[in-house]
């Protein structure tokens, strides 16, 4: 009876010893959290043995990491958003201060009156086209764009993008040569999104490019190729990316958005858009879904 008492308290006074440990390790990593910053990069560490401690542990420390991933995201998507602002707010002030500044010539000059208000309009038709390239890059970031795709002819929406920058291409000499082995090419897309990317490949040439435009490909697969600016060498691996610029001036207009609207499309329909420089050709591939 005795020894049986003996271990009955013995057995009492370890799990007693136990719980007191637990207690006491648990307000260690409650203390410890509460003096930590929320910036800081704390993982908490269990002294003691058996499953639940350290699974209570592993679960306090996976939360932690998503608080700190979702701080960085936040972090990154603030100083994202400041960038994209001060990038578009210079854009949209060149064409807006070049408008306002030709209506007040509009005064003091009334015989040029019809010269004056044709700068002015092509002005606020170039803000149009910077505020519309930023409007469709949100839609698209934010997942707001539904697109659908069909298998479809691929050079019906060229044409109509090559029509539509026809005085462009006329004004810049440019006489676009088309390869392609027949008329019958097919790409997985969504009608309007091609058109999109077709008017943008254009736009960008015309833009950035030292004259020509070839487009060619077969099916699954387009090429966009363009001579590039005497001294310009642009990085084909950031080419894609939001505003940049081969040359830090930004003189030749444009929001930098172009490019990186044509890959979003592009992925959104299923395909990926590259880059490479050939001599002294620029070529972007876009290789869509299947080819």
């Amino acid at each position: 009876m005795l020894p049986a008492l003996i271990l009955a308290l013995a057995a009492l006074g370890f799990a007693l010893l136990r719980l007191w440990a637990y207690r006491a390790q648990l307000l260690e990593m409650a203390r410890t959290l509460e003096e930590t910053p929320p910036e800081s990069n704390l993982r908490l560490t269990v002294g003691m043995s058996g499953k639940a401690p350290r699974r209570l542990c592993q679960a306090v420390n996976r939360r932690l990491e998503e608080g700190r991933q979702l701080r960085l995201e936040m972090s990154r998507r603030e100083q994202e958003l400041k960038y994209t602002m001060a990038c578009i707010s210079h854009d949209i002030r060149t064409p807006l201060a070049g408008a306002m500044g030709y209506l007040q010539l509009l005064e003091g000059e009334p015989e040029r009156q019809a010269e004056h208000l044709d700068i002015v309009r092509r002005r606020l038709e170039e803000l149009d086209g910077l505020l519309d390239e930023l409007f469709l890059y949100t839609r698209l970031q934010g997942g707001s764009l539904p697109l659908e795709c069909e298998t479809m002819a691929a050079l019906p929406p060229l044409w109509d993008a090559l029509a539509e920058f026809y005085p462009q291409l006329e004004a810049a000499g440019v006489e676009p040569a088309l390869r392609f082995d027949r008329e019958d090419v097919t790409v997985w897309a969504s009608q309007p999104a091609l058109g999109r990317v077709y008017r943008n490949l254009i736009a960008n040439a015309l833009r950035h490019g030292g004259g020509g435009l070839t487009v060619s490909g077969r099916d699954g697969v387009i090429c966009f190729s363009n001579q590039l600016l005497p001294g310009s060498r642009p990085d084909p691996a950031r080419l894609f990316d939001r505003f940049y610029q081969s040359s830090p001036a930004r003189t030749r207009g444009g929001a930098g958005l172009g490019l990186a609207i044509v890959r979003e499309l592009m992925e959104r329909m299923g395909g990926q858009a590259s880059a490479q420089i050939a001599g002294d050709l620029l070529v972007i591939k876009l290789s869509f879904r299947g080819a």
